[in-house]
């Protein structure tokens, strides 16, 4: 059988491969437009986002904080600083091991709970790239030990900055305030752009108050990064505005001897230029070093200081509200005047006690065997109870409180620091409203001498004084005087001083209650004529005893103070102006439990005085260029 023979299609295999080559051709020039349009997608349509995510492999951007400025007194002395200081920080992101890393930390540094609170709370609201602080104000062996070590934490460096400080400590500590750390309360007000990297704001007195002006803006930088975070260089910085400087009223000098004449007692003493309202001198005692809240107090120091009895974080010239005592006697004297109810020669005939029409209950006089007949000068000379008794019952309440608030008594004095408390003038409609209980006409009297419901605080009495001392110009208290931006030339007032004019009746009923002021230190029967003695200038001035609790109102009832717990006995006060013919200071002292105005508050007026006119001559006078010598 023969066999077959299949012979061989050339042109069959010649289309087969040319449609496999082609099939193989578009296949390749299919992926070719694939990776063409990913080579396009990632050159040109995301070329920016790929950039930045370059760029951010290699530079970090740093907020700069600004220098808070300098707080100085009225010469020049400075009351708060900025010292040069060293904190760890921690950049999340750069870190693989956080908890690893901090425990490894912790055997190098001090960390505290508190510190680990505060920087896993920070680390919340910052940016991963961002440094977080875990501890402030590093000690050089602290920063020596992590130098050595450097090289074993990734993502972790000191920074240097600088620290609030406050070189006279204690003085006039509730006046300048201080700066703490940065809280949960204070971020809800904070603007939190313009405080990124800053880690302190004020908290008190004049550091709160003035904490937009001190703090400055935020600047800035561009770092280069290596692999471990470590800065090789700043590629582009914008540097921060510093905060301005401060320039107060106060005279640290005069608060030095102010605050030392006080000796072992609590309490106040305010002076105020009468001129234009400048404060010269803040104190409040028992006071405190503001220094550990800068760097974060302990809590048992802390502790300590809230649970003390004497209070020394309690602001007395602006939040002690104290019953005036005989020191608003010549006020209301000059109520009497102006409003026609008495006249200078009016006599009131004083048995050691008042008793109301019908009524049986004595008011008694602080001298027991009375006054005698006294007019309004020898009143307010010898601090009548009974005159006054009489005079607040003529004048009756709603009269009185409306005359003693063209004083500022019963209202807050507008003084530049937060916190003023208002005291209180109290009047028929205040009693109904807050009380829900009608005027006794018994209330009135006390209220003539300064008890009842009457309160004030220091920096009230020594406005209030300032504008007697002024025959009617009452100038709000303010502590700051000027501030001295960066780059400006020169001090910028921060306060134009404007009065309020106490209108006037009969200038002589001003001169008649000055005279008695005055008599009160240099007449032969006044209540504090024992800091008369040897002075180079003259001072009108009124003493006040006021009780911390009400005495019983029996006859037989003597009030002695070594019977009484030291607490619970009366405060002393004393307000004063001088030289009294052209007056440069008026004051106002409040000695808790001191007992006597004239026997420990007249005392330490003195001593204030005297300082400031040791310091400013009367001669000098003449040459003040701003109202203040």
């Amino acid at each position: 059988m023969a066999r077959r023979i299949t012979l061989k299609d050339n042109l069959q295999e010649s289309r087969l491969f040319l449609r496999r080559t082609l099939a193989a051709i578009l296949v390749v020039f299919l992926l070719l437009l694939v990776l063409l349009g990913r080579l396009a997608y990632l050159q040109i349509v995301s070329h920016e986002h790929f950039r930045t995510l370059s760029e951010d492999n290699r530079v970090r951007i740093e907020p700069v904080p600004p220098t808070r400025g300098l707080i100085f007194d009225r010469n020049g002395v400075l009351l708060a600083v900025n010292l040069p200081s060293y904190r760890l920080d921690i950049v999340p992101e750069q870190v693989d091991d956080l908890d690893t890393t901090l425990d490894r930390l912790g055997e190098l540094i001090e960390i505290r709970a508190q510190d680990l609170e505060r920087f896993h709370r920070l680390r919340q609201r910052m940016h991963r790239f961002e440094g977080v602080p875990l501890r402030l104000h590093l000690n050089d062996q602290e920063v020596a030990r992590f130098a050595i070590n450097r090289h074993r934490f990734q993502g972790v460096d000191i920074q240097a900055g600088l620290t609030r400080h406050y070189p006279l400590r204690s003085q006039a500590a509730h006046a300048v305030g201080y700066v703490g750390r940065i809280n949960e309360n204070d971020l809800q007000v904070l603007d939190e752009k313009n405080y990124r990297g800053t880690t302190h704001t004020g908290k008190t007195g004049i550091e709160k108050t003035y904490e937009d002006v001190l703090h400055g803006t935020v600047g800035y930088q561009q770092l280069e990064t290596n692999a471990q975070g470590r800065t090789l260089r700043v590629l582009e910085r914008q540097s921060p505005l510093p905060g301005s400087d401060l320039y107060l009223t106060l005279d640290a000098r005069l608060q030095a001897a102010a605050e030392a004449a006080f000796g072992e007692f609590n309490g106040s003493a305010v002076a105020i230029n009468p001129r234009d309202g400048s404060v010269l001198a803040l104190v409040s005692l028992p006071g405190f070093d503001p220094n550990p809240f800068v760097k974060g107090i302990e809590y048992d120091r802390y502790q300590a200081l809230q649970r003390n009895p004497d209070q020394p974080l309690f602001n007395r010239a602006l939040r002690g509200q104290y019953p005036p005592g005989s020191t608003l006697k010549p006020f209301v004297g000059l109520a009497g005047l102006e409003l026609g109810v008495i006249r200078p020669d009016s006599h009131v005939f004083c048995p050691g006690f008042y008793t109301l029409p019908g009524k049986e209950r004595l008011y008694r006089d602080w001298k027991r065997s009375g006054h005698g007949h006294m007019d309004l000068h020898d009143s307010i000379v010898q601090s009548c109870d009974v005159y006054f008794y009489d005079l607040a019952r003529s004048l009756g309440i709603d009269r009185m409180h409306d005359f003693l608030a063209q004083f500022g008594f019963g209202e807050r004095t507008g003084i530049d620091i937060v916190g003023e408390l208002p005291g209180l003038l109290p009047s028929s409609e205040w009693k109904r409203r807050a009380r829900n209980e009608p005027w006794f006409p018994g209330e009135t009297l006390i209220s003539g001498i300064g008890q009842g419901f009457n309160l004030t605080t220091p920096v009230q009495l020594a406005a209030a004084t300032a504008a007697l001392a002024t025959y009617g110009d009452f100038y709000q208290p303010h502590l700051v005087k000027a501030l001295h931006a960066p780059g400006s030339p020169g001090l910028q007032p921060v306060f134009q001083p404007q009065a309020q004019r106490i209108p006037h009746s009969d200038i002589r009923n001003w001169d008649e209650v000055i005279q008695g002021m005055i008599d009160v230190v240099h007449g032969p029967r006044g209540t504090a004529r024992a800091i008369g003695e040897g002075l180079g200038y003259r001072i009108g001035g009124k003493t006040g005893t006021a009780q911390v609790f009400s005495m019983p109102q029996e006859e037989d009832y003597e009030y002695d103070p070594e019977e009484i717990a030291f607490r619970l006995r009366d405060h002393a006060l004393f307000i004063a102006f001088a030289p009294v013919d052209n007056p440069r200071i008026a004051v106002a002292v409040v000695v808790e439990n001191g007992g006597s105005g004239s026997g420990v508050a007249a005392p330490i007026a003195r001593k204030i005085l005297d300082r400031y006119f040791a310091d400013h001559p009367l001669e000098q006078a003449s040459t003040d260029n701003d109202g203040q010598p």
